[in-house]
């Protein structure tokens, strides 16, 4: 070792390795999905919700566990599991003979449906995703109300509200565009209108001046043919009576 470099102590070596170690399976740990809180009715069916992400491929070896905490109780007992590709349901308490697997591990989707609900189903339930070599990671739970008629949600109030008004604002807008396009459209006919009205006008008016430039021409020339012939009248008036006078 260089003179004046630092020492470093099995221990500091030791926790930096546990450090690392630790920050890894972090990064590889797997992540689980499930909504906070679900609503149903008594006698309805509701679908509890669960996905994952995991930084390996879907494994053939993958499981989904779902366990179920009642409302006010200390313990939680497994309802669900799916392994090796099949659904299967644990045949101890309420909820065996109303669980329904709707889940896709291709999807990386473990849902289940619980049908016909009562008040007793109100309580805690867990989902747990294992996708080896992926199996580091913590669960996620969703709470289940159950009620004899849902609640409406301040939410969807408040979107079918917000909904409504956006409707209202965009129908408005189109009529008045419409509205707009029509009286465009009927502006742009009374203007192509008044400019037919006008050109057949000045064309009028064009045959007319002409028709007045032809008429002095006219009655010059009628004039000239009649002094025209007055002349040759008289003069052959004179020629018969000079003739008149020889005899």
């Amino acid at each position: 070792m260089a003179p004046g470099a630092p020492s470093s102590s099995p221990s500091s070596i030791l926790a930096a390795l546990l450090f690392s170690s630790l920050v890894l399976s972090l990064a590889q740990a797997i992540v689980v999905y499930t909504d906070r809180e679900v609503h149903g009715a008594v006698g309805s069916r509701v679908t509890l919700h669960c996905s994952f992400w995991s930084s390996e491929w879907v494994s053939d070896d993958i499981s989904f566990t779902w366990r179920y905490q009642p409302e006010g109780g200390r313990d939680a007992i497994s309802i669900f599991h799916f392994a090796k590709g099949q659904p299967y349901i644990d045949e101890v308490g309420t909820f065996k003979e109303r669980i329904q697997w709707v889940g896709d591990p291709r999807w990386k989707d473990g849902s289940i449906v619980i049908h016909n609900l009562d008040y007793s189903d109100n309580g805690t339930f867990t989902c747990d995703v294992k996708n080896p070599p992926d199996i580091v990671g913590k669960t996620s739970k969703v709470t289940l109300y159950v009620f004899e008629k849902v609640p409406t949600r301040y939410g969807v109030v408040l979107g079918a509200v917000v909904g409504g008004v956006l409707g209202a604002v965009l129908l408005l807008l189109l009529l008045f565009y419409l509205v707009r396009y029509c009286w465009l459209r009927r502006q742009a006919a009374l203007r192509r209108r008044l400019s037919a009205m006008e050109k057949g006008k000045l064309h009028k008016s064009g045959k007319d001046s002409k028709r007045g430039r032809q008429t002095p021409v006219l009655y010059a020339m009628l004039d000239h043919s009649r002094s025209t012939k007055a002349a040759s009248e008289k003069k052959s008036k004179g020629l018969g009576e000079s003739r008149k006078d020889k005899k």
